[in-house]
């Protein structure tokens, strides 16, 4: 193996796959459990009466979380008040969250049209999240420093070189089928960071990788996993896991934290899923009880689609007129299932129940 040195440009990042033991038995067992709970996810999210009716949430708060890895901060408050109010978004960081969501939309409906993980599926991605027609380095002198300004990577240089480490990557990606898919997502996260294609935005076109990976591979049917919110947990383990395979060719490590995070966001992300779902039940039952007029299966759904919604959000669910809609939200408010807030000339009702669960870390 090439001595590697901070300082100069990585061009001999080694090819896929790697030439070491990516198999060790503490990687085989991990493989295990992480993939029993990531299918226990994928059985869950597949048996919802409506498999559909959270992923805007989950997209977002997964967008969220991978945008503060990178430390662009917004609130969820303000991100669903954006993402429901008919209104410019001014916030620089939201606007940068709801990019990425988009951004993971795309890739998602892009596997559908083409199964196949691609460089200038990547490119379109990163110009998604950033807004702009950013395209694959091509002038020197990108580095990778910490907080203290200290160079710690110096990524591969050269237009050419990167495309060439790429396409080893893509082929890696959607040809190489001799290693365990979980193994495999790992394997190919750390190349990407690796290669650092871009500019700017190549951490969140990573994580987004994941995602569109663990659906092509067929292990996530809905890519609806919170995997970030693991990264910012640990981040600095995180760090040190990439470093690690760069220096010193150690893969293990790092391998394992990346099964571990699939295992605790599966299992976390089960337990979400069940309190939605409980809280939803229940809150039926009781708008069922106490508004017996108001109640419909399409209302309640409506409103544990995103924590605020409004009346057009209901006329255009046909739930009913504009004055209708209206008086469905007063009763609702009044029995205290939603709460309003005047956001510039709209009014939208927040379901203050769920946005407790999906601001629950825990």
């Amino acid at each position: 193996m090439n001595k590697f040195d901070r300082n100069i440009p990585y061009n001999d990042l080694p090819l896929l796959p790697p030439k070491v033991d990516t198999e060790t038995k503490q990687i085989l067992r991990k493989t295990i459990t992480a993939g029993r709970a990531l299918a226990q996810l994928n059985g869950t999210l597949l048996n919802l009466p409506n498999p559909t009716l959270f992923l805007d949430t989950i997209y977002l708060q997964e967008a969220k979380a991978s945008s503060e890895v990178e430390n662009i901060i917004t609130t969820n408050d303000e991100l669903y008040k954006s993402l429901v109010a008919n209104r410019k978004v001014d916030n620089s960081a939201t606007k940068e969250v709801l990019s990425y969501k988009e951004a993971l939309w795309l890739g998602l409906e892009e596997l559908k049209r083409k199964p196949f993980i691609t460089t200038n599926l990547c490119v379109r991605i990163v110009q998604c999240i950033k807004q702009n027609s950013a395209s694959i380095r091509n002038t020197p002198g990108t580095t990778l420093s910490n907080i203290q300004g200290k160079v710690i990577y110096t990524p591969p240089s050269g237009e050419s070189v990167i495309r060439e480490k790429l396409a080893n990557l893509e082929k890696f990606i959607n040809e190489d089928e001799t290693i365990d898919p979980l193994i495999k997502m790992a394997i190919l996260h750390y190349q990407f960071e690796a290669i650092h294609p871009f500019y700017d935005g190549n951490g969140r076109t990573g994580r987004i990788l994941l995602l569109l990976y663990l659906k092509l591979s067929g292990l996530l049917d809905t890519p609806a996993i919170y995997l970030s919110e693991y990264i910012i947990k640990n981040k600095a383990e995180y760090y040190r896991c990439l470093r690690d395979v760069t220096e010193k060719n150690e893969w293990e490590d790092y391998i394992l934290y990346m099964l571990d995070m699939i295992e605790v966001t599966s299992n976390k992300g089960l337990k979400r899923l069940d309190k939605i779902t409980e809280v939803m039940e229940e809150t039926a039952n009781e708008i069922k009880m106490k508004l017996p007029r108001v109640y419909s299966k399409d209302l309640i759904e409506i409103l544990f689609r995103l924590p605020y919604t409004k009346r057009q959000n209901l006329i255009d669910e046909k739930i009913g007129s504009l004055k209708t809609v209206g008086n469905y939200l007063i009763a609702l408010e009044e029995k205290g299932f939603l709460k309003s807030e005047k956001v510039g000339k709209e009014k939208l009702y927040l379901n203050q129940k769920l946005l407790e669960i999906l601001e629950n870390n825990e």
